[in-house]
């Protein structure tokens, strides 16, 4: 360990148990939420497209619009869906749709081009107008429409499109969304779900034992299952009471909750794998925020124990606000776009990136509300 790091694990250690038992104010945590967006929409004023990095961002936005009411914040949005035409990839050729990992416009089917319709449906919920899901419905009713089930191939996906499903849901009343949204949940169970550490695998490459940390351990990325507990709650914050499959969403997210909280580190964060804190050490704040939402989440909503789960929190979103959070309302320590805990990466202050903040807006939202409810 370097001497830097080395002060940086011992001021995080003073730090997190400092506030271990103690609850931030909820002025301080509207200031720092406020804090990092203004940064992030100054620093970004030139609309980016509609795939899943500024997407992710924006649902983190329009959470904090949903808390603040900031007409500045709906318009940052709105302005970006315009930019993208309320689309995502634009092809309209059905027979070239593909949903593998691609960029280009003929990978309609791909999630990470779906995430954009979160924004939209909640954009569409202000101000009702049908162009604004057109392309949603259009490309999520051909998706249903196919006898496919396995769209949702990797972690991240979970959050790129589970919650579109819920929200189109609630929006036409149409049960089929709901059906696939199930369907479509289980084959990614199959595939990445560990059910004896309760967490997912990034994608099907990363099944141990076929892959392996570097000490030998099974390798969760923090990120993916951030993206899994994240799109859980926002499932269960939108999924009728009575839904049929609602206990098999609720037994994940619980169970994930649980793992999550054993092995928060203490500094108050959790490395990018989270079982093998040496395969790539130090903090990651894009896990950490997701992690955080969705403890918060579950307290609120009465999914999770307070006295059991908000230590764990109130240390996650010590590290989010006093170490993460920069002076200049920059958010550092996020990894940066990938797909696994990389040895030796660098991730310090100066790493950031859209969906980190997004992540950051939505643990900062949920604290918030716990303080305030």
């Amino acid at each position: 360990m370097t001497k830097h790091n080395y002060v940086l694990a011992l001021l995080l250690l003073i730090s997190a148990g400092a506030w271990a038992q103690q609850k931030p104010s909820a002025p301080d945590v509207l200031k720092a939420i406020k804090q990092a967006n203004d940064y992030w929409q100054s620093t970004n004023l030139t609309h980016g497209r509609a795939f899943w990095d500024n997407a992710a961002y924006h649902t983190g936005n329009m959470d904090v619009y949903a808390l603040t009411k900031n007409e500045a914040y709906r318009q940052y949005s709105e302005a970006w869906s315009e930019h993208n035409l309320w689309m995502g990839a634009r092809s309209n050729d059905t027979s070239k749709w593909k949903y593998s990992y691609g960029e280009t416009d003929d990978y309609v089917l791909f999630g990470d081009w779906q995430i954009c319709f979160q924004t939209y449906i909640d954009l569409y919920n202000l101000q009702p107008d049908n162009r604004k899901i057109a392309r949603a419905k259009e490309v999520m009713d051909y998706e249903m429409s196919t006898s496919n089930v396995d769209y949702w191939w990797w972690a991240d996906g979970l959050y790129m499109v589970m919650p579109v499903m819920t929200k189109l849901y609630k929006v036409t009343g149409n049960k089929l969304y709901l059906d696939k949204l199930y369907e479509y949940f289980m084959y990614a169970n199959s595939i990445m779900y560990d059910a004896d550490e309760k967490l997912y695998y990034r994608d099907a490459k990363y099944v141990y034992p076929k892959h392996k940390s570097v000490n030998g351990k099974k390798d969760f990325w923090a990120r993916g299952d951030g993206w899994v507990f994240a799109a859980l709650a926002k499932v269960l914050q939108d999924l009728p009471k009575n839904d049929p499959h609602r206990n098999e969403y609720v037994a994940k997210y619980k169970g994930l909750a649980e793992a999550i909280r054993k092995s928060q580190q203490p500094e108050g964060y959790w490395t990018r794998s989270i079982l093998d804190p040496e395969h790539a050490p130090g903090p990651e704040t894009s896990g950490t925020a997701f992690f955080t939402y969705g403890l918060l989440w579950g307290i609120n909503n009465s999914y999770l124990n307070e006295k059991t789960c908000l230590p764990t929190a109130l240390k996650g979103w010590n590290y989010l606000s006093t170490v993460a959070l920069q002076p200049n309302g920059k958010i550092g320590y996020i990894q940066p776009i990938g797909e696994k805990a990389i040895p030796g990466q660098v991730v310090d202050a100066n790493s950031t990136t859209n969906f980190g903040v997004g992540a950051f807006l939505l643990a900062g939202c949920e604290m918030h509300r716990f303080l305030t409810r």
